[in-house]
């Protein structure tokens, strides 16, 4: 009898260790995936498909509220991607509030386009937020355009290319703020995208269309970058210092293309863009 006693008494309490591995593994597991979105919405309808917005919306937001609104674009060289790379920020920015949208664009594995398709779908996106500002819950005088390397380069276009619109054109596509993740600014032969471009890279070259006026911007970008070089930024930055607009480049030292990504490594520089990007929207009054 003792020793089944001592059994039973030790076996409950092994039962309970695991119990409490097992929910403690869960909850981990459960904080280390990624968010999913509240919704998907079509924003576009095209030749190669519908787009969509993948939005992550705050708790208690309504149709009518007058809330700042984000839209992100993922990188992958106008080629490939998906908007699931700001799942994480866009669900942090969403609980702090702000209605945040990650958006689908075409790219040329999915839908054989080149990058001028992409800022079409990029403009058509601020777009559509801003038209349907008031049944989103959006604020349409404060849209921030988001984005990482070929989607920072999507991002930067609505806010410094003139033209590649479609649609009711009398609505503003052009954000008014920036968040630029290691983003393609420079698309001639001393930046990124030359040879998909040639002699048209001006066209939808950033760095090519500084003029006083930008919206405010934010940029992050790796001093070790050896995709899109620091570099370009630099340019970018000082052009836009030279001319009045706001603007901040937040180096990390020698962190190679990609840093940014929630997940990779420690997370530090991901922790890092959000105390930053806290910093800029909380100046510009879009958060607390």
């Amino acid at each position: 009898m003792k020793v089944n006693s001592m059994y039973r008494k030790y076996g409950l309490s092994l039962l309970l260790v695991t119990a409490i591995a097992t929910s403690s593994f869960a909850q981990k597991k459960k904080a280390d995936a990624k968010p999913t979105p509240d919704s998907k919405i079509t924003y576009k309808k095209t030749e190669q498909g519908e787009l969509q917005l993948h939005a992550f919306l705050p708790q208690g937001v309504k149709p009518g509220d007058n809330r700042p609104g984000i839209v992100f674009f993922f990188g992958g060289g106008w080629t490939g991607g998906t908007p699931a790379q700001f799942y994480t920020h866009a669900r942090y920015l969403a609980d702090k509030g702000m209605p945040a949208f990650c958006a689908e664009y075409r790219v040329a594995k999915t839908h054989k386009t080149d990058p001028f398709a992409c800022v079409e779908d990029g403009k058509s996106a601020v777009r559509y937020v801003r038209e349907h500002a008031k049944e989103l819950g959006v604020d349409p005088k404060r849209i921030v355009a988001a984005g990482g390397s070929a989607g920072g380069h999507v991002a930067a276009t609505t806010g410094t290319i003139v033209g590649f619109e479609v649609g009711k054109t009398d609505i503003s596509s052009r954000p008014q703020a920036m968040i630029l993740f290691n983003p393609v600014i420079d698309t001639g032969p001393k930046g990124y995208g030359y040879s998909k471009l040639k002699e048209r890279y001006k066209e939808i070259s950033p760095v090519d269309h500084v003029v006083k006026g930008i919206p405010p911007t934010l940029i992050f970008h790796g001093t070790g970058d050896t995709t899109v070089p620091f570099e370009n930024v630099v340019r970018f930055d000082k052009q836009m210092q030279d001319l009045g607009n706001q603007c901040k480049l937040v180096d990390f030292k020698g962190e190679k293309h990609g840093f940014f990504n929630y997940g990779r490594g420690d997370n530090k520089a991901y922790d890092k863009t959000i105390e930053e990007i806290n910093e800029f929207l909380g100046a510009l009054k879009y958060i607390d």
